[in-house]
């Protein structure tokens, strides 16, 4: 959904054929900016074989015809003084009140994203190294993004995406950094999201970057195994040379 523009489309009723393929449509749409719904605008739209006939807007007031039978239409519901009366009530008893609806039921609904900092390209010493901070499946899709160093806010070399859609209703956006590391400076990612109380600080640990830490974890894990893998063979080493086999259970 737009950050900008929000709008709500109902089909009523969907398309209807007839035996000659001749077609027609109603369509309701509701668009709105903001969220407490003070400049909703409703559209009611009559199509048929793909041509707007003729158009109710809420902002207008009242029926504009774009074609011969659209105008006659127009100024013949424009004269009837109940039609538009449900016509103008439809602003709030069709619009607000779904759209009411969908902000309680869904739209107000957040998930919190799941946040790393990760460094992409190490410094040589001349060139810059990059860090990457990366937040993923959260709702709803605005987020925002910075970086501060040594609680500063970094105003340039930084370059983000735009937020993404996963295709399952959350999102995912990355912000990266470049820099030339300095001894004992703190960098940090600052996350903002609707699901949070407070900016959330994220701090990056130079110590031990996250491929050394894979390395780590995976040499360690081979060498429980490797051990684990001697002492049975030890085990039944002993047991075969003694005449007695143990066999596991």
């Amino acid at each position: 959904m737009s950050k900008l523009l929000k709008i709500l489309l109902i089909l009523l009723p969907a398309v209807l054929h007839t035996a000659n393929g001749h077609s027609a449509a109603l369509q309701h749409w509701c668009i709105w900016s903001k969220e407490d719904l003070s400049d909703m605008e409703y559209i009611h739209s009559r199509i048929m074989n793909k041509v707007k006939v003729l158009e109710y807007n809420s902002t207008v007031g009242k029926y504009v015809g774009y074609t011969e039978l659209g105008i006659y239409n127009a100024e013949r519901f424009n004269n009837d003084t109940a039609y538009m009366r449900e016509r103008k009530a439809a602003l709030d008893i069709f619009c607000k009140d779904n759209v009411g609806n969908c902000y309680r039921n869904i739209l107000s609904r957040t998930v919190e994203p799941q946040v790393e900092v990760t460094l992409v390209k190490k410094s040589d010493g001349t060139h810059p190294a990059t860090l990457m901070c990366s937040a993923y499946s959260f709702y709803p899709p605005t987020i925002s993004v910075t970086w501060l160093r040594n609680r500063k806010e970094i105003k340039g070399d930084v370059t983000s995406t735009e937020e993404m859609a996963d295709g399952d209703w959350y999102y995912q956006v990355h912000s990266h950094l470049e820099y030339m590391p300095e001894s004992g400076e703190e960098l940090s990612c600052v996350v903002q999201h609707a699901s949070f109380t407070k900016p959330m600080n994220y701090k990056w640990d130079p110590s031990m970057p996250e491929p050394d830490k894979s390395k780590i974890a995976i040499g360690a894990s081979g060498l429980v195994l490797g051990i684990v893998l001697s002492a049975a063979g030890f085990i039944y080493y002993r047991k075969k040379s003694s005449g007695r086999i143990l066999v596991p259970i």
